[in-house]
């Protein structure tokens, strides 16, 4: 691995920014690299959250939401922060430990901009993690900071979807 790891961010309206940061954990994981996976909106019942079983002692995955979807003008509630800061805790200790080579924070843009998270805590991750450990962070409504702090932006653009298109809901396996 280069000694200078990189800041990825995969955002936008589009589907497949955690699938994206998935892939890599993978690809980095058959590599031997050690991989911590942190998911902040998500609850516990995503295929993906079988992702660490597949791959022991190289991919950790924790999750820290509830699963709760907040309606039109609710704001989070205090698990809600609390949970998201636990997670954020998480992710800083991975990306400063030494102990993993990769470390994804996903949904964490998603996080800041329902004020889970603040902004700040987040670019302080960035420069906090240490030199050697590749950085992915996704979610909608990237800030313009957090992608200005990234070497690598990837925003997702939705062209159509079946959820607007059919009104098929999320598929185990698929997007689930």
């Amino acid at each position: 691995m280069s000694k200078r790891a990189r800041v990825h961010v995969y955002t936008g309206d589009g589907k497949g920014k955690t699938t994206a940061a998935l892939g890599l954990a993978v690809r980095a994981a058959c590599a031997g690299l050690r991989v911590y996976f942190g998911q902040m909106m998500k609850g516990p019942g995503s295929s993906e959250q079988r992702l660490a079983e597949l791959c022991p002692g190289l991919l950790l995955m924790e999750h820290f939401g509830t699963g709760r979807l907040l309606g039109p003008g609710e704001g989070p509630s205090e698990e809600d922060r609390a949970r998201a800061a636990r997670g954020l805790s998480r992710l800083r200790e991975a990306a400063t430990s030494g102990e993993y080579d990769v470390v994804v924070g996903d949904e964490v843009c998603v996080a800041v901009y329902m004020g889970f998270l603040d902004e700040a805590d987040v670019l302080a991750l960035i420069d906090e993690r240490r030199p050697d450990v590749e950085l992915v962070i996704t979610g909608r409504n990237a800030t313009a900071r957090i992608m200005d702090a990234a070497d690598l932006v990837t925003e997702m653009r939705e062209v159509r979807h079946y959820y607007a298109t059919e009104g098929l809901e999320a598929r185990r396996g698929i997007e689930l």
